[in-house]
């Protein structure tokens, strides 16, 4: 055809100058169109009319149909089944058949209006819905099982059917199965990535299925089959508008209808059956003659390519082959063959027509048809050997009738022609906007078009799909095609690679697919690089399209020969995501400085606030990274976190002096733990994402001042906790242990510095370790308040002022000293009555040893302490002085003078010790009308230099000043102290005015004082356990004189005189509560001491009876139902167990007093008691020990007949022995005590055995397991009431004394040994003594 004036200017514009010719590229494309018509079987609208001609026509249908009815799918199936790969049917198809199904047994479809097919599409439809069966056809998707299926149901439906006689059923079934496989012919146009070859064994199945046909010119079946009417002989239709490809190529090239039907006719004659198969022949020639093409060795990398696309190539060509000659047999006689016959020697079915490969060797009836444009090709069957000899008509090389000279250039340009035609049409207003556009941009037409001249022309799959994934590829670069059009085109690269690897492409084809891939990368990281400009609020769906097309590139390892160029790409989009998120940072930092206020760090919190969140939604956005190298968010921390660090470093004086100014600070320091926090956090995040960066920072020592500043406010608030918890607490119960709110809510205080300290999560684990040293000592200092406030408090209540307790009138204390000084006779005693408010205060000093225990636990002391000793930096040499702590314990004072002349004065005395300076550093509490008083209270001193004490007791007054009894002087020196064992020192007590007033006991012990976690815990516990100590002997102290003058000598005396007196019984025993009125009678547990043999039984006076000793002592008992009542309801149990203890204990101490005198070398004027009297007194005992004993309910009985119970009981053994006796006793005695191991002084009780509960309850198990007193001191006491015996025990005290002296000598001589160096640093000397000061 000449050149052709139908194309418009404006296509010839899009069209790419390296093309081909147009006219070639029409010429061919349409021999392949006709070609398309002249092959398929076509239907005539002419009939006969004559009923005899029906009449034999459909005798001769019913029989061939009967010949070919359903027993022979088997045998369509059964060639498939013994040689040819199975073709996959797309997963679509199942929901396209779906709909189509429903509509036909709806009745929707007109194509499908017969009642006989709609009843068996209806019950198939059942089936298909079924999920076994869709799971059966999801799995293996094998196209001639669902044809199978079908006609099984169609089989079983028809059979049953009463209006189709005799085998009529059987032409009904080969029917609908030949309208079911039409159908699926249809419902697979619908589709795309449809494969060739599945459309090719459709047709052939629908060729085979269709009734046979007399034999026309052509050789073509053209008549179809049913009940109703049997169609008449066809004849080819020679009009355009019935060559639907034909139209498509007018209508695409724009050529009117009467010129195409010129075109068809003058090709009618050339484009034949005959010379198709003659094409096909050829390539097969070409492919065994190693012929350029379809294709040869040379081609591939490899020789399994090779042989798999041959043994592909050479099996699709016979299978088309075949079809044709099954369509029309006649084709076989007149194509020229090697053999000089087309058809095998063995003979075959009429109508199952097969023939043998150009070799002879195997033969191929699995047919391939028209390809979908994106499917790959299955693996077909090899097909099994060359060519024979050349005929004289068929001769190797490019000699087609069908196949351009350079096929892939035309089907290049067929391809970008009608990409460029649709395109045009999609944007043509006779598409709407809402319309719907296919992403391959080719119509349904087209694609047909294209299919059908790759097949004919031989176009590999792997050249379709690339060829069109590169024109896709440049109309996106000249933006005539959306994004979303790349995708699509990938995915038929993608389908094709899983059914056939890279390996075994065509060496061209593979590299055009990576020089495209190449371009695609190159342009899509081109686009990320501008993308990048919206950080950091880059979103997926901006990105993700080029990320999964830079993916999927980037995994199929074809663009390795490009390494060096995409690096370099990579590494300016690395470049560029850097720039850009510092130019973020610094934008958005000059507009938070640029905010007015005072406060510098708000825009440092409020930029870590940013850059945290970006990074987190950058991670969550993109946990992987793109492109597989780009870690985005690794990046921008990496760019951003430097940038911050350096604006904090920059603002560092400002911070300090901002946060410094004042009670109200411009930054609260609130503020700043916020932004160490953030930062702390920004860190961590660097350390995460960018684990290779170098960030020269140290976050502890930029913020370690503001931590120093905080424990100092802590420390300075502290007494204001104190204050204020003490202040709100009403001293009541709130639960069962006892203790009122002030303990928890000081605890409470306490606690919240140690979460804050820990929760900063300090990174120098040595510093937060100092930090916690620190806030322990503040903890120290916070207990030691409470438990001096607790104790003043406590004090007041139970030694109130007099004015406190009079009456109305309200007379004064001097008053009240005349009325006490003017009364004669002998003063009694009168019973202290206890308060609940102080029993509640020493329930808050017991729950605050369990809370500081909690504390101690919360702190992890013992790690802390572990810390500090193994991870902490050398220690520097310190000038400065080293400090010591004394605990000075004020025990006794012995034989005091009254200030005044009268023989039975006493005194309330206290005492207080004082510096050099005057200023008074302990006071005691006063203990009340005695001159031997004993106030057993333990201070601690700490120094750094000797320091003298004065010493002073003083006479409590009731007006004006207190007098001073007496004072001396001690001074505490390291070096005298140095051994850390405790010391007894007696201080002889001087007056001015008086002379000699007796004398006072201190036990002194020395420990270095530290700057130490355990050693300030061990300190708090200690102030916890004087007070609880000091309150619990305060009760005891209080209820002491009662039972002093309730068991006393007196109330004995007054007993045996009043044994000959007559007595009221039943008021005695009417006063005997029933606590204790078990104590009546025997007890077995009453411990019992035998007689030695050399001692005469004592020859007893007549006896009281036991109700007449009780009732001596019922004031007691009434005073203890009242008191401990009181004591049982408001203590905790473990105070009510401790205070019994101790009065117990006392009550044993007044038992052991009024048998016995104390210990001393100087003589006693004590008399020894009558038998009687030590009856009596053991009496008492035995009800006291039952009264607390309760039968089993009060005080367990192994802790009552404790060692003190033994010692006193021991007593009565020896009571009444002979002096001699005793003395030598006493002596054997004294050697066993003597030859024991155990040291008489052991090392003082550290703080640090006192840090926590734990070592507590230690040190009391050890206590525990010390060796029982010997009864040597017993004996000297006895002995002491025995005329003649001062010598006696003046010597054996002496060698006592000689003894212990030697063994504290050899224990100093073994500490000193054990280390030479001094164990502090170097202690000044001791200043002079000071002057007294009165």
């Amino acid at each position: 055809m000449s050149k052709r004036s139908y194309d418009s200017s404006a296509h010839e514009k899009r069209i790419s100058k390296y093309r081909v010719n147009d006219d070639d590229l029409f010429e061919y494309v349409l021999r392949v169109a006709i070609l398309s018509y002249v092959i398929q079987p076509k239907v005539s609208n002419h009939h006969a009319n004559t009923s005899e001609a029906k009449e034999k026509e459909h005798h001769s249908k019913f029989s061939g149909a009967i010949s070919n009815s359903i027993v022979s799918i088997g045998d369509i199936f059964k060639d498939l089944r013994d040689g040819s790969k199975s073709v996959k049917f797309p997963e679509k198809l199942l929901k396209v058949l779906e709909q189509r199904l429903q509509n036909i047994a709806m009745g929707k479809d007109a194509a499908y209006s017969d009642q006989l097919t709609r009843r068996t599409m209806a019950v198939f439809y059942g089936q298909f819905m079924g999920d076994p069966f869709r799971r059966q056809m999801k799995e293996n998707r094998s196209i001639e099982e669902l044809i199978l299926m079908f006609a099984s149901q169609a089989t079983s439906v028809l059979r049953k059917e009463p209006t189709l006689a005799d085998d009529g059923w059987k032409v009904e079934v080969n029917n609908q199965i030949a309208q079911f496989v039409r159908m699926l012919r249809d419902c697979l146009k619908t589709l795309s990535h449809v494969s060739p070859e599945l459309n090719s064994r459709l047709d052939m199945y629908h060729a085979k299925l269709a009734p046979p046909q007399p034999s026309n010119d052509s050789g073509y079946d053209s008549a179809s089959v049913s009940r109703d009417s049997i169609s008449t002989q066809p004849s080819i239709s020679q009009s355009v508008s019935d060559m639907p490809f034909v139209m498509i190529v007018a209508r695409l090239f724009k050529i009117p209808e009467s010129a195409m039907q010129s075109e068809v006719d003058r090709m009618r004659k050339t484009c034949t059956e005959k010379a198709a198969v003659i094409d096909l022949k050829t390539c097969l020639k070409n492919i065994n003659a190693g012929a350029p093409f379809p294709g040869r060795r040379e081609d591939f990398s490899s020789d399994t390519a090779w042989n798999h696309w041959r043994t592909q190539e050479t099996s699709i060509l016979s299978q088309l082959m075949v079809a044709m000659m099954s369509l029309n047999p006649e084709l076989a006689k007149s194509i020229p063959s090697d053999n000089g016959s087309i058809y095998p020697t063995s003979g075959a079915r009429p109508n199952s027509t097969r023939i043998d490969s150009p070799g002879g060797t195997k033969r191929h009836t699995s047919i391939g048809s028209r390809h979908s444009f994106f499917g790959a090709a299955d693996e077909g069957e090899e097909d099994g050997g060359d060519e024979g000899d050349d005929g004289d008509e068929i001769r190797v090389g490019h000699n087609f009738t069908f196949i351009p000279p350079n096929p892939k250039k035309f089907y290049r340009r067929l391809v970008e022609y009608c990409l460029v035609t649709d395109l045009e049409f999609m944007f043509s207003p006779e598409v709407d906007d809402a319309d719907e556009v296919p992403l391959s941009i080719l119509s349904p037409p087209h694609v047909e078009l294209i299919n059908e001249c790759a097949m004919r022309w031989r176009i590999n799959h792997t050249y379709r799909v690339t060829c069109f994934l590169d024109q896709i590829k440049q109309l996106y670069e000249r933006s005539d095609v959306p994004m979303e059009c790349i995708p699509e085109a990938l995915q038929g690269i993608t389908k094709l690679l899983q059914d056939l690897e890279i390996d075994k492409w065509p060496i061209h084809d593979s590299e055009l697919l990576a020089s495209i891939y190449g371009g695609l990368y190159n342009i899509f990281l081109s686009s990320l690089y501008h993308a990048v400009d919206a950080l950091p609020n880059l979103k997926v769906s901006v990105v993700q399209p080029y990320l999964t097309i830079l993916d999927h590139v980037r995994e199929s390892g074809l663009i390795e020969r490009f390494e060096a160029d995409i690096s370099a790409r990579l590494a300016d989009l690395t470049t560029r995501i850097q720039d850009v998120s510092v130019q973020y940072y610094q934008e958005k930092m000059q507009s938070l400085q640029a905010s007015p206020g005072v406060n510098r760090a708000l825009p440092l919190l409020l930029m870590t606030d940013e850059l945290e969140k970006a990074a987190k939604q950058l991670d969550k956005r993109f946990p992987d990274p793109l492109v597989g190298v780009v870690d985005l968010v690794s990046l921008v921390v990496e760019a951003q976190v430097p940038l911050f660090i350096s604006e904090l470093q920059n603002s560092s004086k400002r911070l300090y002096e901002s946060s410094m100014n004042g009670p109200t600070p411009d930054v609260p320091i609130q503020d700043i733990f916020s932004l160490y926090r953030r930062t702390q956090a920004l860190l961590s995040m660097y350390k995460a994402f960018a684990p290779q960066g170098q960030l020269e920072f140290d976050l502890g020592q930029f913020f370690m001042p503001y931590v120093h500043q905080w424990l100092v406010d802590t420390d300075n608030k502290t007494g204001q906790w104190v204050q204020a918890a003490i202040a709100a607490d009403k001293f009541e119960a709130e639960n069962t242990e006892g203790h009122s709110a002030s303990i928890v809510d000081l605890f409470d205080s306490l606690r919240s510095p140690i979460s804050f300290l820990q929760d900063l999560e300090w990174s120098d684990e040595y510093q937060e370790a100092r930090f916690l040293t620190s806030l322990s000592k503040t903890i120290s200092k916070a207990i030691e308040q409470y438990c001096r406030s607790v104790e003043e408090l406590f004090m007041t209540e139970m030694f109130p002022r007099p004015a406190d307790y009079l009456q109305p009138q309200k007379s004064s204390a001097w008053l009240e000293r005349a009325k006490l000084l003017a009364t004669t006779g002998e003063k009694k005693v009168e019973p202290f009555n206890f308060r609940p408010e102080s029993c509640v205060k020493l329930n808050n000093v017991e729950a605050a040893r369990k809370l500081l225990d909690n504390l101690y636990n919360q702190i992890q002391v013992d790690k802390v302490a572990d810390t500090i000793a193994n991870h902490g930096p050398p220690v520097p040499d310190k000038n400065e002085r080293a400090r010591f702590l004394f605990a000075v314990k004020i025990v006794m004072a012995e034989d005091l003078i009254p200030l005044d002349s009268s023989p039975s004065s006493l005194l309330d005395t206290f005492v207080t010790l004082s510096d050099e300076a005057g200023n008074r550093l302990v006071k005691t509490r006063t203990i009340y009308e005695s001159l031997n008083p004993r106030w057993e209270e333990t201070h601690d001193i700490s120094v750094d230099k000797p320091l003298w004490l004065m010493c002073s007791i003083r006479d409590r007054a009731l007006v004006g000043q207190h007098d001073v009894v007496g004072r001396s002087f001690i001074c505490l020196n390291p070096k005298e102290f140095g051994d850390f064992l405790t010391h007894d020192v007696w201080l002889n007590l001087e007056n001015t005015n008086h002379g000699h007033q007796g004398r006072i006991l201190l036990r002194i012990s020395m420990e270095g004082e530290k700057d130490d976690v355990q050693f300030y815990f061990g300190r708090a516990f200690r102030f916890l356990k004087r007070s609880e100590g000091d309150m619990m002997r305060i009760f005891v102290d209080k209820m002491s004189p009662y039972i002093r003058q309730s068991l006393s000598r007196p109330i004995l005396k007054t007993l045996i005189k009043a044994g000959s007196l007559g007595l009221d019984y039943n008021k005695a025993l009417g006063n005997v509560t029933a606590l204790y009125r078990s104590a009546l009678g025997s007890n077995a547990s009453e411990v019992q001491v035998p007689l030695p043999q050399n001692e005469k039984s004592r020859v007893r006076p007549e006896e009281l009876t036991d109700v007449e000793i009780e009732r001596a002592i019922i004031p007691l008992f009434d005073y203890f139902d009242a008191n401990l009542h009181i004591l049982n309801t408001y203590l905790s149990e473990t105070a009510k167990d401790m205070v019994m203890m101790r009065v117990w204990k006392e009550i044993l101490v007044v038992i052991e007093g009024l048998l016995i005198p104390p210990l001393s070398k100087l003589s006693s004027d004590m008399k020894p008691l009558s038998d009687k009297e030590v009856d009596i007194v053991f009496k008492w005992l035995k009800f006291l020990r039952d009264y607390f004993y309760a039968e089993g309910e009060g005080v367990p009985l192994e802790k009552l007949q404790n060692q003190k119970y033994r010692d006193v009981v021991s007593i009565r053994l020896y009571y009444d022995w002979h002096t001699d006796t005793l003395m030598e006793e006493c002596v054997r005695a004294m050697q066993q005590s003597l030859r024991e191991a155990v040291p008489v002084k052991k090392r003082v009780k550290s703080v640090y055995n006192q840090r926590n509960l734990g070592t507590i309850k230690e040190r009391k198990k050890v206590k525990k397991e010390e060796k029982e007193v010997s009864n040597g001191e017993t004996i000297m006491r006895i002995l002491r009431m025995r005329p003649n015996t001062q010598e006696f025990i003046t010597q054996q005290l002496e060698m006592m004394m000689t003894v212990q002296a030697e063994r504290e000598r050899t224990q100093a001589d073994k500490q000193q040994r054990r280390s030479q160096r001094p164990r502090q640093s170097e202690i000044p000397e001791v200043p002079p003594l000071p002057s007294a000061a009165s």
